[in-house]
């Protein structure tokens, strides 16, 4: 059997926690920074994890991932 090609933007926006999870960036930090506050900035730097919802999206676009 041939291997499964990955969603590339994918691999390059998802990354799978040691729990089998996976997380993702938050938007909103790429420009127009000066109007948002510094909280707001620092909350926005942690990565969150993908809905339970988006699971089966993500997994099938990262077979090996």
């Amino acid at each position: 059997m041939p291997k499964i090609k990955s969603n590339s933007s994918a691999t390059k926006r998802f990354k799978r926690t040691g729990s089998g999870k996976f997380k993702r960036g938050q938007s909103h930090r790429r420009h127009i920074l000066t109007k948002k506050s510094t909280k707001r900035k620092r909350h926005l730097r942690s990565p969150e994890q993908i809905h339970q919802s988006d699971v089966g999206l993500v997994r099938r676009m990262m077979p090996y991932g």
